[in-house]
C-alpha cells in the first residue's frame, strides 16, 4: 500500500500493481540523467508540461527503483499502462505531485504567526537598524 505522506504512489503496469517513490537516491539518479540539474529545476521543468516519452520512462523507472524494485529503464519502456500515453503522463504527474506537493501545510508550519494575519499584533516585527 502506498503512503502519500512518504511520497509514494501506486501504479498498475503490465497488469501488476507497483508502488513508486522518488527517494533521495532516485532523485539523485534523475539529477545525473538530466545533466546534474537540481531536483527543483527538474520538477519545475515538468510542471510546465515539457514531458517526453524518455522522461516518463526515466521518472517511472526511478520511482520503481526508489520503491525497491530491480527494474531497468529498458524494462519500464516495454511496460503497458491503462490509458496509453495519457496513463504514463498521469503516473508521472502523480509521482511528482507526491514528491513535491503543492500544499506543504504539514509539520513545517512556523510556530509563530507570519505576516499580518491573526495574532501578528502579538509579535511585532523587530526594530529596524537605526529605528529602535
Amino acid at each position: 500500500m502506498a503512503n502519500r505522506h512518504r511520497g509514494e504512489i501506486q501504479a498498475v503496469l503490465d497488469g501488476k500493481t507497483y508502488r513508486l517513490c522518488l527517494t533521495l537516491g532516485a532523485l539523485a539518479e534523475l539529477e545525473g540523467a538530466y545533466g546534474d540539474q537540481d531536483m527543483l529545476a527538474i520538477a519545475e521543468r515538468f510542471e510546465t508540461g515539457q514531458l517526453k516519452a524518455c522522461d516518463a520512462i526515466r521518472i517511472i523507472g526511478a520511482g520503481l527503483r526508489g520503491a525497491g524494485y530491480d527494474i531497468n529503464d529498458e524494462a519500464v519502456a516495454a511496460m503497458n499502462i491503462d490509458g496509453g500515453a495519457a496513463g504514463y503522463v498521469r503516473t508521472v504527474a502523480n509521482l511528482l505531485n507526491a514528491t513535491f506537493p503543492a500544499d506543504s501545510s504539514g509539520d513545517d508550519t512556523p510556530d509563530e504567526p507570519v505576516g499580518n494575519g491573526p495574532g501578528a499584533a502579538d509579535h511585532p516585527p523587530p526594530p529596524s537598524p537605526g529605528n529602535p
